[in-house]
């Protein structure tokens, strides 16, 4: 059952993605839809981590909600980095269009250790979600640290 719902997770997100990156006109738009994707994801990913340092009540079902909603947005906003898209008021490096390998990669491993961090909130448990936030909070700082103009 567990398989089957990631199954359909990853099937939405791809059927999301496809016609997001076909409705971009202009290069802002794309821009104005990342960022709001990676702010959504990292809304959600920041009330785990809350829960995880002791910043906040730990809560089994709400860490398992907010997790289950980042895994998703983490799929959405690398369709929106197409040639092109490296204008107007971003964050975005200029490296991510001359290093895309780098940069994909870095996103697979960023997506692949939320999916880890996913299984570990389905559990309920916060020493499972402690264990799986860390290496999950590390792909996304490399991300940032790499690609990311502060």
């Amino acid at each position: 059952m567990k398989r089957l719902s990631l199954v359909a997770l990853a099937a939405a997100a791809i059927v999301i993605t496809l016609p997001a990156a076909a409705q971009f006109a202009k290069p802002e738009e794309a821009v104005k839809y990342r960022q709001s994707a990676l702010t959504v994801m990292g809304t959600h990913f920041g009330r785990v981590g809350a829960m995880v340092q002791g910043k906040a009540p730990f809560d089994a079902a709400a860490a398992q909600a907010d997790i289950e909603i980042a895994t998703m947005m983490s799929t959405l906003p690398f369709t929106a980095f197409g040639p092109g898209t490296d204008v107007g008021k971003t964050g975005a490096k200029r490296v991510i269009w001359t290093e895309r390998a780098k940069f994909d990669a870095a996103a697979k491993k960023m997506q692949d250790e939320m999916v880890k961090l996913n299984a570990a909130a389905k559990t309920g448990n916060l020493e499972q979600i402690k264990t799986a936030f860390g290496p999950t909070a590390a792909a996304c700082k490399a991300c940032h640290d790499d690609f990311r103009n502060r």
